[in-house]
């Protein structure tokens, strides 16, 4: 049996359903959760394509998708009411234990492809509420966690710049530079290299930067190791991103109001700032 073959066989919504019922109860679809329903849109073709980044089925959602735009909807439409609502559900399954890595890679895939065809009806990429730069700490060639927040940050509507793996701090002092960032995040998951951050700030400092907060995070990272220098924040999940960088630009928050304020600005509990 080829791999294709194999593939047509496979009912993904299946891979979904969850089947410790002594534990859990009845497996149900993605769909039917209390928290996605509350999201998804209810009209058409607003939820199809909502649906098709849940179900994570990138040619599916570029098919409607174009054939949305040729009806003539609205490609921000598209994108605010159908797209992102979908990545929200799944960030919403991710956040519960449902969804995995492999799925958030999966719909954010689908949902950026997406977002590419309605920008080219657009002429010009859809508006964003404000730039974040990322990084990975200098010295350090892991990149999921940085990978993570990217896909959140464009999901939630931000203009995130990806400056990739093992970034010394000039290349970071250049990029505040040149792209004036709301906020920087920064990964590291080793012991040796979450050391760079520190060295960010001074870099900064000397250049005269100053930004609101550079999130810190990361496999080895302790909140106590980052809230040892100023300008920095601990991040706990990639997931919180797109929240932090809505506290800086709706609210005006700072390092020090996310440090205090943490568990307000995601809305949830965490051990780490309780």
């Amino acid at each position: 049996m080829s791999y294709e073959d194999l593939e047509n066989r496979i009912n993904q919504r299946n891979v979904f359903l969850r089947y410790n019922v002594e534990l859990e109860g009845p497996a149900i679809k993605p769909e039917e959760d209390e928290d996605v329903v509350d999201i998804l849109p209810n009209d058409e073709p607003f939820k199809s394509i909502a649906l098709t980044i849940l179900h994570e089925n990138r040619d599916d959602a570029i098919n409607i998708v174009k054939r949305s735009l040729d009806e003539g909807i609205s490609p921000i439409d598209i994108i605010n009411e159908g797209l992102m609502k979908g990545m929200d559900a799944v960030s919403v399954l991710y956040t519960k234990g449902i969804y995995f890595l492999p799925d958030l890679m999966l719909a954010g895939d689908a949902m950026m492809e997406s977002v590419k065809e309605c920008e080219a009806v657009l002429g010009h990429k859809s508006e964003t509420k404000a730039t974040v730069v990322s990084f990975v700490a200098e010295g350090d060639p892991h990149d999921i966690g940085k990978n993570l927040i990217l896909m959140f940050l464009r999901a939630g509507g931000y203009e995130a710049i990806d400056l990739g793996r093992d970034v010394p701090s000039a290349d970071i002092v250049e990029a505040v530079k040149e792209y004036n960032p709301i906020f920087i995040t920064g990964t590291a998951l080793m012991t040796t290299t979450m050391t760079a951050f520190p060295k960010v700030v001074e870099a900064l400092q000397k250049a005269g930067l100053e930004v609101p907060a550079i999130g810190c995070g990361g496999g080895a990272v302790r909140k106590d190791f980052v809230e040892s220098f100023p300008m920095s924040v601990y991040g706990v999940e990639a997931y919180h991103t797109p929240k932090l960088a809505d506290a800086i630009l709706k609210d005006k928050k700072d390092w020090k109001d996310l440090r205090k304020e943490y568990v307000d600005i995601v809305d949830e509990f965490v051990p780490e700032y309780s």
